[in-house]
């Protein structure tokens, strides 16, 4: 071989050892997408559950869409999220991870075995933030794992479900009922001296009744988980609501108790009117036109208590239209060149809140007008 073709080869096989990696590089997750599965209203005045999942790759997705849509479901088929359904929106975020299942590529970071209790599922909850991006308005997120083993987690963070898991539509409502309503376990391996939850006690019936503590409303009331509101003393020392209850064991239903908790927390964060037309304290409304007010609505078609007062009194019977308030000023009983004032209120009468003082101060709004003849 001469010295020139040697040269030549040696260049050649510099060039093409330049284009061959040595490895492939490492896959890397992305989102391929995010789908609204429900859409009961503006983001501003719903809350919106984003569902993630971690260790589903392209070919797993399909398998996390319908893990994703049986979350909801579950959620949504108990009281009270089953009322309470159409105040909530619902957005799935596809996810790609690098491998099925969990481990140490798992983008989400999510992991059994938290703080030392096998079950408890945790995520990186800055991950998750990462993906699902900026919050529109009010919202809960939860991350389910692709993974068949029994697990999850809830409480002011993320949720977490093990969405492969044989009972993992009653878990999420037992997770749900911490994250959305504050509350504490019922169970009897529960650690003991956490009282600080609507639904966990360290005294008695007769001591709530004294101080008007906790459930004291409730006690003596037929509970829907059956038997009767009342306290009763768990092995870890603390007093619960009922014998049984979600917050207990799995698959039962959320006694009164913990309902009137996850309502209460409902509407810590959203109002009970969606909209008012025309808009409210804009100006003065002449006769002629009709008073609107959208409350939030409840499953069924069924709708909040609307009330319409004309300076200060009921409104006629005359003036109630299907839609809201008729502005004949006849109707009205407005004499000419005079005006009132038109206030519509919107309430939640649920039986399953019996702390009026909440309800007045929260479970309720008003639209107010200046109408009249000018």
């Amino acid at each position: 071989m001469s010295r020139r073709l040697a040269t030549v080869l040696s260049v050649l096989a510099v060039l093409l050892a330049g284009c061959t990696p040595a490895s492939a590089a490492p896959a890397r997750a992305a989102v391929v997408g995010t789908v609204t599965l429900v859409d009961n209203g503006p983001a501003a005045n719903r809350i919106t559950l984003v569902l993630i999942g971690d260790g589903y790759t392209a070919g797993d997705l399909p398998r996390f869409r319908a893990q994703a849509a049986a979350t909801w479901r579950a959620l949504s088929s108990v009281e009270p999220f089953r009322t309470y359904a159409p105040f909530f929106d619902v957005r799935r975020v596809d996810l790609v991870s690098p491998e099925s299942g969990l481990g140490p590529d798992s983008p989400l970071g999510m992991h059994f075995g938290c703080g030392g209790t096998p079950r408890l599922l945790c995520a990186d909850e800055a991950a998750v933030s990462h993906y699902v991006g900026p919050a529109v308005g009010p919202e809960y997120v939860i991350a389910l794992a692709d993974s068949t083993a029994y697990g999850g987690a809830g409480g002011s963070g993320v949720t977490t479900l093990s969405a492969g898991a044989k009972d993992a539509g009653s878990i999420i409502q037992h997770e749900m009922g911490h994250t959305v309503g504050g509350l504490g376990d019922e169970y009897d391996a529960a650690p003991g001296g956490q009282s600080d939850f609507p639904n966990l006690s360290t005294q008695d019936a007769s001591a709530m009744t004294s101080a008007h503590a906790k459930w004291w409303r409730w006690l003596g009331a037929a509970d829907p988980s059956g038997g009767v509101v009342g306290a009763y003393r768990s092995a870890n020392g603390l007093y619960r609501p009922t014998q049984n209850s979600i917050m207990r064991r799995l698959g039962g239903v959320y006694n009164l108790p913990c309902r009137e908790a996850v309502i209460e927390a409902l509407y810590r964060r959203l109002n009970s009117i969606d909209a008012a037309a025309p808009a409210p304290r804009a100006g003065p409304v002449a006769p002629g036109r009709t008073l609107t007010v959208t409350p939030l609505p409840l499953a069924g078609g069924r709708r909040l208590t609307v009330r319409w007062t004309v300076g200060g009194r009921p409104a006629p019977s005359a003036a109630l239209r299907d839609d809201g308030l008729g502005l004949d000023t006849g109707a009205l009983g407005l004499g000419p060149h005079c005006r009132a004032f038109v206030r519509a209120t919107v309430v939640d009468r649920t039986d399953w809140v019996r702390d009026e003082r909440f309800r007045q101060a929260r479970m309720r709004a008003s639209a107010v007008w200046l109408v009249g003849s000018f």
